[in-house]
């Protein structure tokens, strides 16, 4: 038989019983901002309309940056770590120990972030381009990254000992950029529930881990004394029953389950939403961001994410004397929903342009940090992403991109290599992206037949897997110009803009200038039945992808 302490029982029933206990506290009932905003899909479609500042911004960046980022092991290392024969668990068992004497909460005790420099992180990114910047707030290991009023595992008491999101959030606004955070909690109580499993197999199977065992009176003389685990676990909502005899077969139970429960509210655990709700709010309300991202389908938890939706747009008003600056970023939205948030495509992008802003999310690597990478060169190019970001700007979209920091607070050289690359593209072509909107097309040429895929909110691929070509094209538009964003350098040095070929209504008015931002002297051009034919310099004035700006079809 599986063997676990004999007081994994009490633990269980003490679970059980700590929503009923904690409501007779006297923790605050969740309220709404008041404001024209009511907590309905309705309300939210009719009012809300996104920001300037937002359709105007277009590139952000992104720290993806918790525990999970100390044993520089990648994705999802909370949860895979507890996964007998995967290789988290097994970085784990060689690094800190079995799970059952050393579980996630001892890497939150050891992310002290020593090496932290966030106004030289945040330097490089404005020179980067980013017009706004991202803070993760917690991820599914059920952590806050700042001061929280509601849950006591937070950096201000563990960890780093530092109001993460705080200091970020004043260094971002220092820097002239408008600053996010994303939540990603709402899934840690189905997420988290392999801290409740054991090995299925080998010397110590059947015996739990942590999650299973601990409780707040453990922690006496310890460093996590006062803090109660079951907090940080989220409590066993789904606890796999004794008896698997493999590893695979532990694994399957834990995948099976969380996918069934993956969007939905705890069924036996309202505690664990109504606390939910107060830690987003108090985020909301200490950090006043400018854009919250949850990582949702829709909105989290059922009525409550209307509730914390309606709070936030409300209380953004008050914050800005009654104007709505608020962004808040959820993925998958039915179409009757699409007009009440943001819009977000992780690791994907739209196929044509959009009607409403929406947002790209995605990373240069893994989203947690990953040393392989690192120590493999694999991290996206420079060119992959700013072929990306001309790509979803002409659809109509923003993108958000994510670099990975380590566990001390640093980036590797290859990161700081990419953010200068993307500072050297930006300081020839930013007036192409920046403040611009699309044009009656997005594109031309090869690239712009692409079939929707699933699990990209009906687009495609956010870097593909064909290269572009000089005949791919990306339009934008500002202030009465046309930008043509070509993809690829063309070994002629001639490019052929198809869509403004004369006589044709939708091409506009006739061209009567163009230029090559980065270039000096002038360009030979000439404009027929087949297009606009551009004579290019013989060397590119900036590597990955060149700009023509073009005068006269915008015009009335």
């Amino acid at each position: 038989m599986p063997r676990h302490p004999a007081g994994y029982a009490l633990v269980v029933l003490l679970a059980a019983l700590l929503p009923l206990a904690r409501a007779a506290t006297a923790a605050p009932a969740p309220t709404i901002a008041s404001g024209p905003f009511a907590p309905t899909w309705d309300s939210l479609t009719q009012g809300y309309r996104a920001p300037d500042w937002f359709r105007d911004a277009k590139f952000g960046i992104w720290a993806h940056w918790s525990a999970q980022c100390v044993p520089e092991q990648g994705d999802w290392y909370a949860r895979r770590m507890y996964l007998q024969g995967t290789p988290q668990y097994e970085h784990h068992l060689r690094t800190y120990g079995h799970p059952s004497q050393s579980g996630f909460m001892e890497l939150d005790h050891l992310w002290t972030a020593e090496h932290w420099e966030p106004e030289k992180l945040m330097a490089l990114y404005q020179r980067a381009g980013a017009k706004y910047f991202v803070a993760l707030a917690n991820h599914h290991d059920n952590f806050d990254a700042y001061n929280s009023h509601y849950h006591a595992w937070n950096s201000v008491n563990v960890g780093p000992h530092r109001d993460i999101v705080g200091t970020w959030a004043r260094v971002a606004r220092a820097a002239g950029l408008r600053f996010g955070v994303s939540n990603h909690s709402a899934h840690a109580w189905h997420w988290f529930q392999p801290a409740y499993g054991y090995d299925g197999e080998g010397p110590l199977a059947g015996v739990r881990y942590d999650a299973a065992t601990l409780t707040k009176a453990d922690g006496k003389g310890k460093w996590w004394e006062g803090l109660d685990p079951q907090e940080l676990y989220a409590g066993p909502s789904m606890v796999v029953p004794d008896g698997l005899k493999s590893a695979k077969a532990v694994a399957d139970w834990h995948d099976h389950h969380d996918r069934v429960w993956t969007e939905a509210p705890p069924p036996d655990n309202p505690e664990f939403v109504r606390t939910w709700y107060l830690r987003c709010q108090d985020l909301i309300d200490q950090y006043h961001p400018d854009l919250v991202y949850f990582d949702d389908d829709e909105l989290p938890l059922g009525q409550t994410g209307l509730d914390i939706a309606a709070h936030y747009y409300n209380a953004n008003r008050q914050w800005h004397d009654g104007r709505l600056e608020a962004v808040l970023d959820a993925k998958h939205m039915t179409p009757a929903h699409t007009a009440a948030v943001v819009e977000d495509i992780e690791r994907g992008v739209a196929t044509g342009i959009r009607a409403e802003p929406w947002q790209t999310d995605t990373c240069i690597g893994t989203w947690h940090y990953n040393r392989s990478l690192f120590e493999q060169h694999r991290y996206r190019t420079v060119g992959q992403v700013v072929r990306m970001l001309a790509d979803i700007v002409s659809k109509n979209g923003n993108l958000l991109l994510s670099i990975p920091v380590r566990g001390d607070g640093t980036i590797d050289a290859d990161e700081t290599a990419f953010l200068e690359g993307m500072a050297r593209w930006m300081d020839v072509n930013a007036e192409s992206i920046f403040a611009t909107r699309p044009w009656r097309i997005y594109g031309e040429g090869p690239s712009t037949v692409e079939t929707p895929e699933a699990g990209h909110n009906g687009g495609a691929k956010d870097v593909r897997s064909k290269p572009y070509t000089a005949e791919d094209i990306r339009f934008t538009t500002k202030d009465g110009v046309l930008y043509a964003i070509v993809l690829g350098w063309p070994a002629d040095e001639a490019v052929v803009v198809k869509s403004l070929r004369l006589g044709v209504p939708t091409a506009g008015g006739p061209v009567r200038g163009v230029a090559l931002l980065g270039a000096t002297g002038a360009l030979t051009w000439t404009q027929d039945q087949a297009g606009l034919h551009v004579r290019l310099p013989h060397a590119p004035p900036s590597e990955h992808a060149v700009v023509l700006k073009i005068r006269g079809p915008l015009d009335p």
